[in-house]
C-alpha cells in the first residue's frame, strides 16, 4: 500500500488504496485451477498488477480473451524488447509468433524474471489461446502477425520522422486498440469502432509511456532503446542520449515538452471511442488507463526529473482512480483536470507553448461542451488536507492494531474448528 508519508500528505487516499488491496487479495484468490489457465492468470498479476485488477471488470468469456491477447503480445514485445538477441535471430521469429501462438510445445529462451518464465512455460499460454472461441483466435492471431511485421521492420529501422514514430506506435500499441475492438465486438457487447479512433487509443498509451520511460531505454544494456522521434529531439541536442546531461537541462525540458504536446493530439479522438462504449465494465477497463495516460503526461510535463528518474503517479492517486472511474462524466472530469494541472506548467517562452495550450484548450471544451462538469468534486485538484498528521497517525496505529486482532481471532477460531 502507499508510503506512510505519502498517505499522511493526502489522507482521501487512504480508503481507495484499502479497496484496492483488499481487490488485488480477490483477484489473485480467484486465478483458475486448471494448470493453464491458472499459469496464465498468474503470470498476469505478475506482468502487470494494475491491468490484472482492471480485467476482473469484464465477463468471463471476454476476460479470458483479453488476459491471452495481452500475454500473446506480452511475450512478443519481450522478443523485442531483449537487446541481447541478434537481428538475424529476432526478427524471423518477431515474423512467425501468430504461427507459433497454435504450437503446444513452442517456447523460447529470453527476457528477464517474470518475462523469461512467460517464454520458458509459453505452452500454457498456446493451451489456453486453443481454447477460446474462434473468434477471438482470428482476432488475436491477425494482430500478432501485424505486430510482429511491424516490430521486425522497426529492428532494422529507426525513428527518423514523426511519421516513422506515428507508425512505430501503430504496430506496438495502436493494433492492440484494433485487437482490443475486435475482441469487445465479437463479444457481442459493443459495435466495431473504426480504426483511426482504435488507434488512437493505444497511441496515446504509448506515447505516454515512450515519454516517461526516456531513461530507461537511453539506459538499456547491451544496447540502448531510442523510440523518440529525431525530428523531435535533433531540435534541441545532436544525440538522444544527450539530453539525460544535466548541461542540457533547458534543452531536454523543451524536448520533453515537446513531445508532450506530440501525444495531446489523440485526446479528442480518445474521449469520442470511450464516449460511445456501451458496456459498463469495457469502458472501465479502457477508461482508466487512459485517465493514468493523461495524468501522466501532466506530471511529465517541463519535469527535468523525466531525465533523472522515475515519474509516476503516486499509488494513493492510481487508486483513486482506479475507484472513481465508472462513467464518462469521470472520465471528462479527470481529463479537464489534469489537463488544468498540465496548462498551469506551460511556460509561454517554451518555442511550443501555443501549440500546447491549443491543444489542451481542444481538450478542455469537449469536457465542457459535455454538461457534466458542474456540481462535481474534483479529488485531482486537492485542498491541503484538513486532519493534522498526528490523528492520522493515531488512526493508522487502531486500523493496525484492528487488523492484527481481527486476524488472530479468525486463526484461532480455524484452529477450534479443525
Amino acid at each position: 500500500m502507499g508510503s506512510l508519508k505519502a498517505v499522511l500528505k493526502h489522507p482521501d487516499d487512504f480508503y481507495p488504496l484499502l479497496k484496492l488491496k483488499m481487490a488485488a487479495k480477490k483477484a489473485e484468490k480467484q486465478i483458475p485451477a486448471e494448470p493453464h489457465w491458472g499459469f496464465c492468470y498468474s503470470m498476469l498479476h505478475k506482468v502487470s498488477r494494475s491491468f490484472a485488477l482492471v480485467i476482473q471488470q469484464l465477463n468471463p468469456e471476454l476476460r479470458d480473451a483479453v488476459c491471452i491477447f495481452y500475454l500473446v503480445l506480452r511475450a512478443l514485445d519481450t522478443v523485442e524488447d531483449d537487446t541481447s538477441i541478434d537481428a538475424e535471430i529476432k526478427v524471423p521469429i518477431l515474423i512467425a509468433f501468430h504461427q507459433h501462438i497454435y504450437d503446444r510445445d513452442w517456447h523460447f529462451a529470453c527476457g528477464t524474471k517474470e518475462y523469461k518464465v512467460l517464454m520458458d512455460q509459453f505452452h500454457h499460454v498456446s493451451a489456453a489461446f486453443l481454447e477460446l472461441k474462434k473468434g477471438y483466435q482470428e482476432a488475436i492471431e491477425d494482430i500478432t502477425m501485424r505486430m510482429g511485421a511491424g516490430m521486425a521492420k522497426f529492428i532494422c529501422k529507426e525513428v527518423e520522422t514523426i511519421d516513422d514514430y506515428d507508425e512505430y506506435c501503430h504496430y506496438v500499441a495502436g493494433l492492440v486498440g484494433l485487437g482490443l475492438s475486435k475482441l469487445f465486438h465479437a463479444s457481442g457487447t459493443e459495435k466495431l469502432f473504426p480504426d483511426s479512433i482504435s488507434n488512437s487509443m493505444g497511441l496515446f498509451l504509448q506515447k505516454t509511456n515512450i515519454i516517461r520511460d526516456y531513461l530507461e531505454d537511453i539506459n538499456e544494456i547491451p544496447k540502448s532503446r531510442m523510440f523518440w522521434p529525431r525530428e523531435i529531439w535533433s531540435k534541441y541536442v545532436n544525440k538522444l542520449e544527450e539530453l539525460k546531461y544535466e548541461e542540457n537541462s533547458e534543452k531536454a525540458v523543451q524536448c520533453l515538452n515537446d513531445m508532450v504536446t506530440n501525444a495531446l493530439i489523440h485526446i479528442e479522438d480518445c474521449l469520442k471511442y470511450m464516449s460511445e462504449l456501451r458496456d459498463p465494465a469495457i469502458f472501465k477497463f479502457c477508461a482508466i488507463p487512459q485517465i493514468m495516460a493523461i495524468g501522466t503526461l501532466a506530471l511529465c510535463y517541463n519535469n527535468i526529473e523525466v531525465f533523472r528518474g522515475v515519474v509516476k503517479m503516486r499509488r494513493g492517486l492510481t487508486a483513486k482512480v482506479i475507484d472513481r472511474t465508472k462513467t464518462m462524466a469521470d472520465v471528462y472530469r479527470a481529463f479537464y483536470d489534469f489537463s488544468s494541472i498540465l496548462k498551469s506548467k506551460v511556460n509561454m517562452n517554451d518555442p511550443n507553448a501555443k501549440t500546447t495550450i491549443t491543444r489542451i484548450e481542444a481538450a478542455q471544451k469537449i469536457c465542457k461542451d459535455s454538461g457534466t462538469l458542474s456540481n462535481r468534486r474534483s479529488y485531482i485538484v486537492e485542498s491541503e488536507p484538513s486532519y493534522s498528521p498526528a490523528l492520522i497517525a493515531l488512526i493508522f496505529i487502531i486500523l493496525a492494531i484492528l487488523y492484527a486482532y481481527l486476524h488472530a481471532n479468525r486463526t484461532n477460531k480455524f484452529k477450534v474448528t479443525l
